[in-house]
């Protein structure tokens, strides 16, 4: 990849999804089965949009991005643009975020808090992709 891509791009999907595929093994992943829908909103273009993941046994198998209707998922995260930015960015953790009401969750709020860590890992994957927010 040469130079930087657009936050929530079809670019910056494809290379969300290469890079989650290739270092984030099923071990890593705890092997879990889950699926996980983020809703943005306030996006800079005024639109609102979603990120869309889900894992079969610590793969990842779909990812997606889009401003249409969300697929539905185990775990829906409501937040602002820019608290998802930065949770992207590596710049704050999902149970901080959650903590501090940045962030709204609907699904099992313990088994999302056991499952905050992959998140987090995941995260930090995707603040590697060089991108303009």
């Amino acid at each position: 990849m040469a130079g930087t891509v657009k936050y929530m791009s079809p670019e910056w999907r494809d290379e969300a999804e290469k890079r989650l595929k290739s270092e984030l093994t099923p071990e890593k992943m705890k092997h879990i089965t889950t699926s996980m829908c983020c809703i943005y909103q306030n996006c800079p273009d005024g639109k609102q949009r979603y990120y869309f993941v889900k894992t079969e046994n610590g793969s990842l198998v779909e990812i997606s991005i889009g401003d249409q209707e969300p697929p539905k998922a185990e775990f829906i995260l409501t937040a602002d643009y820019e608290t998802f930015a930065k949770l992207t960015r590596g710049e704050l953790s999902g149970r901080a975020a959650l903590m501090r009401r940045k962030l709204t969750l609907s699904g099992n709020l313990i088994k999302a808090l056991k499952l905050s860590t992959i998140a987090d890992r995941m995260n930090k994957v995707l603040s590697a992709i060089p991108a303009e927010y």
